[in-house]
């Protein structure tokens, strides 16, 4: 065999096998390629919801948050850009209860677009807006009720079943796996919270009705109306402290998106301590839904256990 025989052998044995593992690479990368095509685009409105949403659609959805992690959602309003990307979604979730009222934009733009309410069958209460009863508004703060966030997980399995029924089974059973999740964390907070000898707790903002409710607590708030980031007048800072100290409260609470200085004085005033109530209207850790409301348990527990 001359010099040149071998070196065409060896020519073929190197390009052969590479040539195989390029179309091999060529064939992988378009079948991924398929597969993210494949997904459907799901956009929602705030951070609980995008985990529900995730937990029940998996590697069939491709799942995004309308309101960038850490704004607060109240102060929110979309840009032509947001909206386009809204329009070009296969589903929009939001929480519904008035939660997002930029949502019009978008229906009267595109009727047609499939937005998911995950208020639906959930009976709303009213929150008081002005602090003497005389203003009320539907409160939208019920994904903080792990009992009513299961129904959210199902209206949101609802909605992914409508436009991809072909895997129904697969949404059901991801959005019933969730919820023993939350039946589990139901149980540790009923349990938990058994022991205490108190009800009575002083949120920074009214958010917590649902809550409250659901497990036979009283909640008391420094901000009664809607917007968190609103200073509390002289007259109401001081009901608050006179309040604190009736209820002989050692805990005031305040929440990660506001300046903790009002939850420090009223606690200064009755020589208590400030901890984090969330409700993960932001979550800057991207802390899981379960993981969060357990440490919200620990600090309930030291207001009230305690």
């Amino acid at each position: 065999m001359n010099s040149e025989t071998r070196v065409a052998i060896l020519a073929i044995s190197i390009v052969i096998p590479l040539s195989a593992l390029a179309l091999w690479s060529s064939d992988n990368s378009r079948s991924t390629t398929v597969a993210e095509s494949q997904q459907m685009k799901v956009l929602v409105s705030f951070n609980p919801l995008y985990e529900f949403t995730k937990e029940i659609g998996k590697e069939r959805v491709d799942v995004s948050m309308i309101i960038p992690n850490g704004i607060e959602p109240h102060d929110w309003e979309p840009t032509i850009q947001d909206i386009q990307k809204m329009k070009n979604a296969d589903m929009v979730v939001i929480n519904g209860g008035g939660f997002e009222p930029w949502i019009e934009k978008l229906t009267s733009i595109n009727s047609k677009i499939l937005i998911v309410d995950t208020s639906d069958s959930i009976p709303l209460l009213n929150k008081d807006q002005s602090g003497f009863g005389n203003t009320f508004q539907k409160d939208p703060h019920f994904w903080l009720d792990p009992i009513l966030a299961k129904k959210q997980v199902l209206n949101i399995a609802k909605g992914l079943i409508k436009i991809d029924p072909d895997n129904a089974k697969y949404y059901q059973e991801n959005a019933d796996i969730y919820n023993t999740k939350l039946d589990l964390l139901d149980k540790k907070i009923r349990t938990e919270l058994s022991i205490c000898n108190k009800k009575d707790f002083l949120a920074f903002h009214n958010a917590f009705s649902y809550f409250a409710n659901e497990y036979g607590l009283n909640q008391h708030a420094i901000i009664t109306n809607i917007d968190e980031n609103a200073e509390p007048t002289a007259g109401t800072l001081e009901q608050v402290m006179q309040k604190a100290k009736a209820l002989r409260l050692r805990v005031i609470f305040t929440e990660e998106a506001v300046n903790p200085r009002i939850s420090e004085v009223v606690a200064s005033e009755i020589g208590g301590k400030v901890l984090v109530l969330s409700p993960m209207e932001v979550n800057p850790e991207n802390i899981g839904y379960v993981k969060k409301m357990e440490q919200n348990l620990s600090n309930l527990k030291e207001a009230l256990c305690t």
